[in-house]
């Protein structure tokens, strides 16, 4: 009997840490930093090297996740009373423990690649704090900040593998600044009810939702006209051309959608289907170049 409950217990623990994690954004963190030394690598990473980037991602990532609902509390306690923190699933002092955990693996694994690797780790460790502790409440300079911490991502694996001066990286880290930039600002003006409750000052509270979603599309366009630098700089062989037009032709698609969205149904659907095509090509991009390299 008492070890079904001690089992049942520890279930009951690892689902609640896994709700507090959020493993699926993490995930995808570690798999930036990979993409990343892919894209600026001649060659294939190590498997050690690679493993390392995953991590470094994931765990620096897993930090920030949990960080953000210990300084969410009092909004998730009314908002969302069911999440691990609020809920009492996760102790403060466990919370805590979490997230000096997450940090010591994250920034230990960024060790492994290099001096370089571990500063932009650090950066990215203390901007995503920065964050969660004080300037989600600003709006776009809080948009701002999420968009460089994953455009970090891609900077970091490159650094990771000497790869800082190849201009792909840079690129997909524009690109990946500009493409967030523009979903976080849209995302505030299909969430103004909740932002106006915390005072979040988003574009779409200050200036109205219909201007919101306008520099949203702008910057969308901004992410196409950047996706050509490769090709006017010769980066890129033009059997990549197919992808990148692809690509901008679906984000052009969904985001003219988006900016004429009537409902907040409509627009978060919209969201997500710029989030998933991005996703899609990117990965379709990075097959493309393991197969090349």
């Amino acid at each position: 009997m008492r070890h079904n409950i001690s089992k049942e217990s520890f279930a009951a623990k690892a689902k609640a840490i896994s709700d507090l994690v959020k493993p699926e954004l993490p995930l995808a963190a570690g798999i930036c930093v990979l993409a990343g030394e892919i894209l600026a690598s001649k060659t294939h990473p190590t498997i050690f090297v690679g493993l390392m980037g995953f991590l470094t991602g994931f765990f620096i990532s897993g930090a920030a996740m949990i960080t953000n609902d210990y300084f969410d509390l009092d909004v998730d306690k009314i908002n969302h009373p069911q999440r691990p923190f609020p809920s009492g699933r996760i102790s403060s002092s466990e919370l805590i423990a979490l997230a000096s955990l997450f940090s010591i693996i994250g920034l230990i694994a960024a060790a492994f690649l290099g001096p370089i690797a571990l500063t932009i780790a650090v950066a990215m460790w203390i901007v995503s704090n920065l964050y969660n502790w004080r300037y989600k409440e600003t709006g776009l300079l809080g948009n701002m900040m999420v968009g460089l911490c994953l455009s970090m991502l891609f900077i970091c694996g490159g650094a990771a593998v000497g790869g800082l001066a190849n201009g792909i990286i840079w690129t997909f880290g524009a690109l990946v600044f500009v493409f967030d930039l523009g979903e976080e600002i849209a995302g505030g003006a299909m969430d103004m009810e909740g932002d106006e409750k915390r005072s979040v000052k988003t574009i779409a509270r200050v200036y109205g939702k219909r201007h919101a979603l306008r520099i949203s599309g702008f910057l969308f366009a901004l992410f196409v006209m950047i996706s050509f630098l490769p090709f006017v700089m010769g980066w890129l062989k033009s059997i990549y051309l197919i992808i990148f037009v692809t690509m901008d032709l679906v984000i052009l698609y969904f985001a003219m959608k988006l900016v004429a969205s009537k409902t907040i149904e409509e627009g978060r659907t919209r969201i997500r289907q710029l989030y998933i095509s991005t996703t899609f090509f990117i990965i379709a991009f990075i097959a493309i170049r393991v197969v090349n390299l």
